[in-house]
C-alpha cells in the first residue's frame, strides 16, 4: 500500500513539475493565452491592429478558392485570405476590387466591399 501512495505521490510531484515548466516556457505546450506572457503580449497586439483598422485599402487581384475559404491572388501572386466568403463567391476565377482592412499578420482582408473590375 506505501508502495501505491509513493508511486502515485511520485507521478503527481512530476506532473506538477511538467505543468509549471510547461507555463514557464510559453506557447508551445500550452495556449499563447495564459500564464503571465499573455499579460506581457496584450498591449503589444493591441497596439498594432488599431492603427490597421484605421487604414483601409483597395486591393486588386483574382478571387481564388483555398480548401474552404476564398482568398484574393494579386499580380505579384500574393494570396490574400478574404474574411467574406459570401461576398467573394460569385466572383471566384474573376478579376476584382476589394476594399478593406489587411491584418498583416493573418494575410487577411476584412472586406468591406467587392466589386468587380477590368482585368
Amino acid at each position: 500500500m506505501q508502495s501505491i501512495k509513493r508511486d502515485i505521490s511520485i507521478g503527481l510531484s512530476a506532473s506538477a513539475l511538467l505543468f509549471v515548466c510547461a507555463l514557464a516556457w510559453g506557447s508551445p505546450f500550452v495556449g499563447a493565452g495564459s500564464g503571465a506572457k499573455a499579460v506581457q503580449d496584450q498591449p503589444q497586439q493591441t497596439q498594432p491592429t488599431q492603427p490597421q483598422q484605421a487604414q483601409t485599402k483597395m486591393f486588386t487581384g483574382t478571387v481564388v478558392k483555398a480548401g474552404t475559404q476564398y482568398a484574393l491572388r494579386d499580380a505579384s501572386g500574393q494570396v490574400y485570405k478574404l474574411d467574406d466568403a459570401e461576398s467573394a463567391k460569385p466572383y471566384e476565377g474573376k478579376a476584382v476590387k476589394v476594399t478593406g482592412q489587411l491584418d498583416e499578420q493573418a494575410m487577411l482582408i476584412h472586406v468591406q466591399s467587392i466589386e468587380g473590375s477590368e482585368a
